[in-house]
């Protein structure tokens, strides 16, 4: 049943039109089929994985499959860290809400989707599903074979490590799928930092694995759209041809763990770093706001005054206005810190104090690597394969950024243009 609400979200998907096309390199050349096809690809693929029966049973899969991994790696976990990773307490506890150490009962689920995706991909089967949508993308959107296989590989990979995937193909890119590959990076998140997610929103929200993994997807057709807006292919550029094939090899079975594993704890160690650093810096930030006077008889702080810059965007997403200070806030830890300190914060918002459709609204416009971080990550991560293009990366990065930002809002906007029934709600 379409309401007030679900129109309320068309003012966010025009929204984000509207500022890529706005920064248009050519602003003369709008993609509208590229536009209907990337549009009706997302509303179809949310709608098959939650209206379909089904599809609803493989969503119920998902989250009894993260159920399981984290029950698995709780117990490697605790056999390492012992009552600190979860394991059986060896005193009394007065407040058992301070149990929870997110340094061993979350990150760990990323060492071992780090072995596991790159065990799949050694036994070809993550190479299948990657090479499934890069055809689904091919057919709907008409993008060459490398640019809808790098698309395909953003969803379950990093934003490093896709490159890898097509690294025959980089040097025949045209500036436009280049950029393009830059923005479905910074849309889309990794396998590994899925699970985390979703073990993160699980107390909190239904189904918080499945939307998760949806959003990811979903956000690729919106990254592809919104780069191909803000730089146009030129006539007779791009659309090399792939064939699939990767310079992403394992030797074996246990290589590929080891290498997983390998990769995995680098991404814990940044991750770790850069949640210290930045809640260090938080709390600096509001200490030096505090010198400020009361604001509405409260301390001016950083996550307020985010509440109020990004609040009317967070409502032309589809959100309720009561809820849009917090979501405005969320937005702009993303952009500014990271997605990981805005799903913690989302985790932590109370039951009653956020409706669940905002809740799930949030985590689709949350779920992507674009924030100012991951600026150094791609310039370094790419520039490493692509040296002699590291100018061009550097000049274009920013503007995929905002890019990246803008996909996952459109993706928002379009989940809650859909009507609630289709999410159970």
């Amino acid at each position: 049943m379409f309401r007030w609400e679900n129109a309320q979200s068309l003012v966010g998907l025009s929204l984000t039109l509207a500022l890529c096309w706005a920064l248009s390199e050519d602003r003369k050349r709008f993609p509208w089929r590229l536009a209907i096809g990337a549009i009706g690809v997302q509303i179809g693929l949310v709608a098959l994985m939650f209206g379909v029966p089904q599809a609803r049973a493989v969503v119920s899969g998902i989250n009894d499959a993260v159920d399981g991994l984290s029950s698995a790696t709780a117990q490697g976990t605790q056999f390492v860290f012992g009552y600190l990773g979860g394991g059986a307490q060896p005193y009394s506890v007065a407040n058992p809400a301070s149990l929870f150490v997110f340094a061993f009962q979350v990150l760990p689920l990323i060492l071992v989707i780090s072995a596991l995706s790159a065990l799949l991909w050694h036994w070809k089967i993550l190479r299948w599903i990657t090479r499934g949508f890069g055809f689904l993308f091919q057919k709907t959107m008409g993008l060459g074979g490398a640019s809808a296989l790098a698309t395909a590989a953003n969803i379950f990979l990093g934003m490093v490590e896709t490159p890898i995937i097509i690294k025959g193909y980089l040097d025949k890119l045209s500036r436009s799928e280049l950029f393009m590959m830059m923005v479905v990076g910074l849309a889309t998140v990794a396998g590994s930092t899925m699970v985390a997610y979703a073990m993160i929103l699980k107390a909190t929200l239904p189904n918080a694995a499945a939307h998760v993994l949806v959003a990811s997807i979903v956000s690729a057709p919106a990254g592809v759209l919104l780069a191909r807006i803000m730089i146009p292919e030129n006539p007779g550029e791009g659309g090399a041809y792939a064939d699939y094939s990767s310079d992403l090899l394992y030797d074996s079975s246990i290589d590929a763990i080891s290498k997983g594993v390998a990769d995995g704890l680098q991404v814990v160690l940044n991750i770790s770093a850069i949640l210290i650093v930045f809640v260090a810096l938080v709390a600096i930030a509001n200490n030096v706001l505090s010198i400020l006077p009361l604001w509405d008889s409260q301390p001016v702080t950083l996550e307020r005054m985010l509440g109020v810059i990004f609040s009317p965007l967070a409502w032309a997403l589809g959100i309720e206005w009561a809820d849009a200070a917090k979501g405005g806030y969320l937005l702009g830890v993303k952009l500014m810190l990271t997605e990981f300190i805005a799903f913690i914060d989302l985790g932590k918002i109370p039951v009653g104090e956020m409706s669940e459709r905002s809740r799930m609204i949030m985590t689709y416009a949350l779920c992507g690597f674009a924030n100012i971080g991951s600026v150094g990550i791609t310039v370094s991560g790419m520039g490493v394969l692509m040296p002699e293009r590291r100018t061009e990366i550097i000049g274009l990065v920013w503007k995929a950024l905002l890019a990246g930002f803008l996909a996952t809002c459109m993706t928002a906007a379009i989940v809650g243009l859909l009507p609630r029934e289709l999410f159970g709600l």
